[in-house]
């Protein structure tokens, strides 16, 4: 399999489009959180509901990344969940919500990214079909999509670009890694001095 999390979320930004990037209020809720890659097994919680991300738990397979849609006001997750999850070969959580128990993950260190902590629990009431497409971060997650996250921000990769997101991505990572400070800083200022002389920029 392509090791997609060999590459940053920095490289794949010359690869994908502004909006295959997460909203960054969603982010690593302990720190410093590995890099995480996989396939998305995504999850739509109901409205103060953490049943479907529980049933997914169980259903995803080692390797995946359970990507949540859900809301702010009640806790999907606690230690347990992530535990259990973390046992079973998921790589991490990526939730537009909210978890508790952040310092049993932490001391696990299982991959959590999501908007922030809450200390109240969901209810169990709610059926919603898993691995169908959601919104999560404001970029719509279909089952299969690559994830990419870590403190740089979190890129989806459509499962069908997959490869040519990566080929793409690794050649900048290894134009940069070729490229030291000098070098760089010489072609970037002569792009920057090009660019005003164009835009008509003048000293004052």
């Amino acid at each position: 399999m392509t090791p997609f999390d060999t590459v940053s979320p920095c490289e794949y930004a010359d690869a994908l489009p502004r909006e295959q990037f997460m909203d960054y209020s969603i982010k690593p809720l302990w720190q410093p959180m590995p890099r995480i890659a996989g396939p998305a097994f995504t999850v739509k919680c109901e409205a103060g509901d953490h049943l479907m991300l529980h049933a997914a738990i169980y259903r995803a397979k080692p390797g995946d990344i359970i990507v949540v849609e859900a809301d702010d006001k009640f806790a999907v997750a606690g230690g347990n969940v992530c535990a259990i999850a973390q046992s079973r070969g998921i790589k991490g959580f990526v939730i537009d919500g909210v978890i508790r128990d952040l310092a049993e993950t932490r001391e696990n260190q299982f991959p959590v990214f999501a908007r922030g902590v809450i200390p109240i629990p969901g209810a169990k009431k709610s059926i919603s079909p898993l691995n169908q497409p959601i919104q999560c971060g404001g970029v719509t997650v279909n089952a299969g999509d690559i994830i990419v996250a870590d403190e740089e921000g979190i890129a989806v990769i459509p499962q069908a670009q997959a490869q040519e997101a990566f080929d793409i991505a690794f050649a900048r990572g290894e134009k940069d890694a070729a490229t030291n400070l000098q070098q760089w800083q010489a072609q970037h200022n002569e792009k920057v001095e090009s660019i005003l002389t164009n835009l008509g920029f003048k000293e004052e």
